[in-house]
């Protein structure tokens, strides 16, 4: 009986099949959308732990300055120095390795061509705590880090765009006024969600820059790579009370210096992400509401087209559940081939938009399940106000009607 019922369902969707289609675009686009926005979301939440993984595994950063890495005021803190840097290696037995950096922007030029980019001063210590590996070339050596030499190494972007597919190893690059020898390149990491180019930078020894870039003996940075035996949250406490008692603050002053974990800063990110995922995913769900509301419409016009077919089911014994189970189905029937659809669309889309993001696809059973479901539960309760209404008709009123 209920095969019966569901094959006259069926066969009156596709009786007006242009009609049918048209009412169920609502829930094609609320399924599609809700699917592809989470799938995209959780492909940026992933790519986003991804890159903080690329910046090192367990580092922390220190920078002077107690609203530094919010952009804040902290020019009047002092800043730290390559002693302070060596100091923090030296005593605290959880930091595996520090790297000091300092840094500013600057134009690069070879020959006829030229780029405006990060001119870092650090030394190789850096190389490990970042993992940033050489592509061609080498590192810096210990004599050209004790006598500030003028050497640089590229990161992949500066090489592209001053060398092309050249060597660029030996050359000679000008930066400001100085005029510096390329001794290697380092492998790319590609673009990073935060929006900026991870390979975009030169490196040389932190006193030539400090020397004949910055004019100052200024660290602006610390990175710091933390061992695995400890847990970043209690190494930040430790570090904080060494730098504190390093930089004489007292008990009651505030902190000159701001420290970040970068795995505080992937959970930053990732909960941003998905707070706008679920918010787009919500405004996306609104359209599976008017495809109800659609739905609903169009099987009240169906319910008074067929008054008369109703009436002459009724007159001959049909009971009012057989004849509200009919309408009934044929709303969810409506809208689990607009779930179906919007399915198949819904990844299509998915795919196109970690495509043109760059993010990983990542497909969840869970979430294209939960939007068909929902599309079913749409087709329920948007059907059962029209399919009660011809249950409830009187059938010789319903004979009555042309």
């Amino acid at each position: 009986m209920l095969w019966e019922t569901i094959k006259l369902a069926v066969q009156a969707i596709f009786r007006n099949a242009l009609r049918s289609f048209l009412t169920v675009l609502g829930i094609v686009i609320g399924v599609a959308a809700v699917i592809a926005m989470v799938i995209v979301g959780q492909g940026s939440a992933q790519q986003v732990t991804s890159d903080v993984e690329k910046l090192g595994s367990n580092v922390l950063m220190v920078m002077p300055g107690q609203d530094a890495f919010e952009g804040g005021p902290g020019t009047t803190d002092p800043p730290f120095s390559l002693a302070d840097n060596n100091a923090v290696e030296r005593e605290l037995s959880f930091v595996d390795i520090a790297a000091p950096i300092a840094a500013s922007r600057a134009r690069v030029v070879f020959g006829n061509e030229n780029r405006r980019t990060d001119i870092v001063g650090t030394d190789n210590r850096y190389f490990a705590a970042a993992d940033w590996e050489i592509e061609r070339g080498r590192v810096f050596e210990p004599s050209e880090i004790q006598s500030g030499r003028p050497v640089c190494v590229l990161g992949e972007t500066v090489r592209d765009s001053l060398f092309g597919n050249a060597n660029p190893i030996g050359e000679t690059v000008r930066i400001k006024a100085l005029s510096c020898t390329v001794i290697g390149h380092v492998k790319s990491k590609g673009a990073s969600t935060f929006g900026s180019d991870q390979d975009d930078f030169v490196l040389m020894p932190l006193k030539t820059f400090q020397r004949r870039i910055a004019g100052n003996p200024d660290v602006t940075m610390m990175y710091l790579s933390i061992s695995d035996r400890i847990e970043a949250a209690r190494a930040q406490e430790g570090l904080e009370r060494f730098l504190r008692d390093l930089r004489r603050i007292g008990p009651r002053e505030d902190d000159d210096f701001t420290v970040m974990d970068m795995k505080q800063i992937a959970t930053m990110l990732t909960g941003i992400t998905d707070v706008l995922t679920g918010l787009l995913s919500a405004v996306a769900a609104v359209s599976l509401i008017v495809g109800g509301i659609g739905i609903m419409n169009i099987m009240l016009v169906s319910v008074t087209e067929r008054t008369r077919e109703i009436g002459i089911r009724l007159a001959i014994g049909a009971q009012a559940r057989q004849v509200m189970t009919q309408f009934l189905i044929e709303a969810i029937v409506l809208s689990l081939i607009g779930g179906l659809i919007g399915v198949v669309l819904g990844l299509a889309l998915a795919v196109l938009g970690s495509n043109a993001l760059n993010v990983p696809f990542t497909p969840d059973i869970g979430i294209v399940l939960l939007a068909f479901a929902f599309s079913a539960a749409v087709g329920v309760v948007f059907g059962f106000f029209p399919a009660r209404r011809a249950a409830r008709m009187d059938p010789i009123e319903a004979l009555r009607r042309e």
